[in-house]
């Protein structure tokens, strides 16, 4: 079931986010958040960071498990997730180390999935946050991902690579691989948050919410879930 709130432009989506992660935090001091890389979540994070340094709001019992990760780069590379949200988020906030779980790159890949999934196995998440890429992909689960699946490793489509090119140099420099929660480990939380931004996200808003719940718009997966708040901005929303 979606709940969906529409926003005037970005300003305003990252403030309807962050008004319900604080609600989470401040009326359930050991939640567990499920967090998101991207453009999409940097104006929540920055709200965040200037609540906890303004207000005093507390994550020291927070746990947080993010989506997803690159392979092929190191943790300390500008454009890992791990540094991303080090600089955007953690490094600001009084969690601590051991409360933060992210997917991890390693030689035996297999075995860093069944490692994730036993940490997302022991944990309840109350708020999954996610993006929405082009494509309608959400994690890194891209389209034709099974709505099972757990933990994995994927190859990223050229769509994701493209979108991600802003980030990096080049294209070239985008890694072609990642390790991401599973569709299904996702549709465990309580509660998800989905957030979109921009007129290159309307088909996939639309099709997430009013097309057929397919493997080929991963983020249809949705439907089934019995809590989804979407915010989305005026051009995210063009076409619901």
């Amino acid at each position: 079931m979606f709940k969906i709130i529409k926003t005037a432009n970005y300003d305003e989506l990252s403030d309807q986010a962050f008004n319900i992660i604080k609600n989470i935090v401040t009326t359930k001091p050991d939640s567990v958040l499920g967090l998101a890389t991207g453009s999409s979540p940097v104006g929540l994070y920055q709200r965040m960071v200037t609540d906890h340094q303004q207000n005093g709001t507390s994550y020291r019992a927070v746990k947080t498990v993010n989506l997803d990760e690159y392979l092929g780069l190191p943790q300390e590379h500008p454009e890992s997730y791990y540094s991303f949200m080090q600089r955007n988020l953690f490094s600001k906030l009084d969690i601590p180390t051991d409360n933060i779980h992210l997917p991890e790159d390693g030689a035996d890949q297999t075995e860093q999935c069944r490692r994730y999934d036993a940490i997302l196995d022991g944990l309840n998440v109350d708020l999954q946050l996610l993006g929405i890429g082009s494509n309608g992909h959400i994690g890194f689960n891209e389209p034709g991902t099974s709505f099972g699946i757990k933990t994995h490793v994927v190859d990223l489509n050229e769509s994701t690579l493209r979108d991600n090119a802003r980030f990096f140099n080049s294209i070239d420099e985008v890694p072609k691989q990642a390790i991401t929660m599973g569709i299904a480990s996702i549709m465990q939380a309580k509660q998800i948050l989905i957030i979109a931004s921009g007129e290159n996200k309307a088909d996939a808003v639309a099709a997430m919410i009013n097309g057929p719940q397919t493997v080929d718009v991963p983020a249809s997966a949705l439907q089934s879930h019995p809590n989804v708040t979407v915010i989305v901005d005026a051009a995210a929303a063009a076409k619901l």
